[in-house]
């Protein structure tokens, strides 16, 4: 027997959770003003390294990285942000001199030790706004990020940071990278190396004898310049007024080299070690970076599998949402090129489910409540014959059998 990949997970017990996941996040998206941008799983493995960053660990160690038949060096994409820029870039849109917002969601891979939360494919669900400079789009991120926890019912906490602009980072820089040389003989191996590429990613590092060294870390807002401080201490403002409670935790920094300024991520103290839910934050320079004219960028991107069991259960989720549908099948044999033509033309306005073999009533009824339907309609030998259907409402329990035809009106609003 074959089986799944270590790591590579099918989506099939938590379907209904995902799907509500994901229709929760695109209704909150849409009302932000953000639309739906699709990019290839696949792209060439240099839109990587110069985004996210040869320093990170998810180019260094857990890229799906391969030669392709046409000798192209492509990588499977291990987020979702790089690939949004390309198209971004291509599209012309970064010459357009207006903001464009995108949500995207879809398969993300990295190689790296599968754990509860955290698997070889996952799925993420992003949005990324371009061409927009003013704070107030940082904290509109944000505001986003939250009413998509809230709608779902999933507790957080927000923590955010500024991790600086080009004006003020090389002397913080620089005074990391004296702190982190003075203690290079304690650090770990990836930290000696980050050292060296991009000495902020050091503080990310999740090794418990580095952390305790990086208590006494220099801090990047002892070294804001002007426009940084008056920003990050707007966006504090803007939160607090709108009722987004938050707390600044000066250490935080992203796991992706092309973040600058903002910097957040929403924790969970509910699914163990891996706490963060999401996490975003302003990249102006990665536009530029790719290839594109200097462009203002902030976006977000959510974990799905991290917030499964943050979400209420399936049945727990039907109940909530209520019973939805028709449910139509069989008794005669003789009735069930019937019951499919009828299921049809339901299928045009209302959810419907049809059984395409003769059953009992009891097992018809049987199957509608597990499949959550509201009405359960009945062909037998008697309503074929006398042109009318059986219905009950299972919602309320009645009964009742009116003509075919009328009730298919009456319920399709034909």
């Amino acid at each position: 027997m074959i089986t799944a990949l270590r790591g590579m997970k099918d989506i099939i017990d938590d379907a209904p959770k995902y799907q509500r996941i994901l229709n929760t996040a695109i209704d909150c998206a849409k009302r932000y003003g953000f639309s739906l941008i699709e990019t290839p799983i696949l792209e060439e493995t240099a839109l990587f390294k110069r985004s996210v960053g040869e320093s990170s660990d998810i180019i260094g160690k857990e890229s799906y990285q391969f030669i392709d038949k046409g000798g192209l060096d492509v990588s499977l994409r291990p987020e979702g942000t790089a690939g949004v820029v390309r198209a971004f870039i291509e599209k012309k849109l970064d010459r357009s001199n207006a903001t464009h917002r995108f949500f995207y969601h879809g398969a993300m891979f990295r190689y790296e030790r599968p754990q509860k939360g955290r698997h070889r494919t996952f799925h993420q669900f992003g949005v990324e706004s371009f061409g927009e400079k003013s704070v107030y789009e940082d904290a509109a991120i944000i505001a986003l990020a939250r009413d998509i926890f809230d709608s779902l019912d999933i507790a957080y906490n927000l923590e955010i940071n500024s991790l600086g602009c080009p004006n003020c980072m090389p002397s913080y820089k620089n005074k990391l990278v004296r702190f982190l040389e003075n203690h290079s003989t304690d650090l770990c191996d990836d930290c000696k190396r980050r050292k060296d590429t991009n000495p902020i990613r050091a503080l990310d590092c999740k090794n418990e004898a580095c952390q305790k060294i990086y208590q006494n870390a220099p801090l990047i807002a002892d070294y804001f310049c002007g426009e940084c401080k008056s920003d990050f201490e707007t966006l504090q403002t803007i939160l607090a007024h709108n009722g987004i409670k938050f707390a600044h935790n000066k250490k935080l920094v992203r796991g992706l080299d092309y973040y600058n300024k903002t910097a957040f991520e929403f924790v969970s103290k509910d699914i163990g070690t891996q706490s963060a839910i999401a996490g975003g934050g302003r990249y102006d320079k990665l536009v530029e970076q790719l290839g594109g004219k200097p462009t203002f960028a902030v976006g977000f991107a959510l974990g799905v599998e991290r917030i499964y069991d943050l979400v209420d259960s399936p049945k727990e989720g039907r109940e909530k949402e209520g019973r939805e549908g028709v449910y139509i099948g069989a008794i005669d044999p003789s009735a069930i090129d019937d019951v499919f033509q009828y299921a049809t033309r339901l299928r045009k306005k209302i959810k419907t489910f049809v059984e395409y073999e003769p059953k009992k009533l009891a097992a018809h009824l049987k199957n509608a409540d597990r499949l959550n339907a509201k009405i359960c309609a009945v062909i037998g030998e008697d309503e074929r014959k006398s042109g009318a259907i059986w219905i009950k409402n299972l919602e309320s329990g009645a009964e009742s059998k009116p003509q075919l035809n009328e009730w298919l009106k009456a319920i399709t609003n034909d």
